[in-house]
């Protein structure tokens, strides 16, 4: 059973144009062609950068975090208190106000107090300042020199200057050591990504960003395996563009250098949407949906591919829609915000608004807590 599964996964007719096998891609007379084996060294490698990873986030994130004067906010922690932590773990994050009437009643305390409670507990699950700047520096990192690394692989091939060089003699297209090591390296940070999302700062996009993982990874790897190396290369070094952009916008924004990450941040919204929504659509998917019919009829391979490009294409409409929100807030002058970002509650009102008594009371209100506008901008 497993060898007839096996033998239906790698048919031919799946992977190739007509009329070529798996044999035409044997190595010879010194030409090295891409195998699904080669993929095995992705997994460890994979580890390999988030042991990596650790060690950078520690001796070099977090340094630099102090010497930008990165500055946590004083995060004051719920008292212990089973009943209310019951329903925190068990029925939700956010009581309706008859959970906080029936709360306030089980724990013998005020339904203020209890709110209060709350907004604590909420707070004391985001995760800290520090953390999002380790993050945003060591993935500022990897896109920055992947980038490099990845316009120097392809900036001297012919088919960077002519996209009909890419399909020039497909499939029989032999690799060269650096085309391997892009690849390799670009699927082993997904993969790395992949088994950290758990970990790291969840955003309002969290399924999305699986999607995006999943779909690369896929993507990455049937390219590989297909053939559309020329491509691939391609399509990552577009991909890493702008991605080093919004992490360097992040770690700014972090150090609370607002003017430097709005500047940056714009900047990168206009590479976005140059690389994401003309350059990808208008020319990468254009070369991989048109000019192989001219030389092959289509394949299975050829709709999975396309199709894969056309669910992360999607997921950059998407993206595009909470940038080009978030930038018109900046141009507007009003207060910007991550779209993805999960906010922080402000503590101000909480201990001292029984004490202070009248200062919080006059504020507007939403959801029962107090609104402050302080002009604080976030854009993670």
């Amino acid at each position: 059973m497993l060898q007839i599964l096996h033998d239906y996964f790698w048919w031919e007719r799946l992977w190739l144009p007509v009329n070529l096998t798996w044999a035409d891609l044997e190595d010879r007379d010194g030409r090295v062609y891409a195998k699904a084996s080669d993929l095995y060294i992705t997994l460890p490698l994979a580890l390999l950068f988030l042991i990596i990873r650790y060690f950078f986030e520690l001796y070099v994130a977090t340094p630099l975090a102090a010497l930008l004067n990165v500055k946590e906010k004083t995060r004051l922690r719920a008292p212990p208190n089973p009943t209310l932590e019951h329903f925190y773990m068990t029925c939700g994050k956010q009581p309706k106000q008859a959970d906080v009437e029936l709360l306030s009643r089980q724990s013998r305390l005020s339904g203020r107090q209890v709110e209060r409670w709350f907004r604590r507990r909420r707070n004391q699950d985001r995760p800290s300042l520090l953390k999002k700047f380790r993050e945003a520096s060591w993935r500022f990192t990897f896109y920055l020199i992947a980038f490099i690394a990845g316009t120097a692989v392809i900036v001297d091939k012919p088919w960077f200057y002519d996209l009909r060089k890419v399909w020039e003699g497909y499939p029989i297209q032999s690799i060269i050591p650096s085309q391997y090591w892009y690849y390799m390296i670009e699927l082993s940070f997904y993969w790395s990504l992949l088994f950290s999302i758990a970990s790291d700062v969840k955003r309002k996009d969290f399924k999305e960003q699986i999607i995006h993982h999943v779909a690369t990874i896929i993507l990455i790897s049937f390219s590989w395996c297909a053939n559309y190396v020329r491509a691939g290369t391609l399509i990552m070094a577009l991909h890493d563009s702008s991605d080093y952009l919004l992490e360097s916008a992040k770690m700014f924004n972090y150090a609370g250098w607002k003017n430097t990450c709005n500047n940056i941040f714009i900047v990168f919204a206009i590479v976005f949407i140059i690389t994401r929504l003309v350059i990808l659509p208008f020319w990468i998917l254009y070369c991989t949906l048109v000019y192989p019919l001219e030389l092959y009829p289509a394949f299975f391979g050829y709709y999975f591919f396309n199709f894969m490009m056309g669910v992360l294409q999607l997921l950059h409409v998407f993206w595009a829609y909470l940038i080009l929100r978030m930038a018109h807030k900046f141009i507007t002058g009003k207060v910007v915000e991550d779209e993805r970002s999960d906010r922080e509650e402000t503590e101000s009102s909480e201990g001292e608004e029984a004490a202070a008594g009248g200062g919080a009371k006059n504020r507007p209100l939403a959801n029962g807590h107090p609104i402050l506008n302080n002009n604080h901008r976030k854009n993670d």
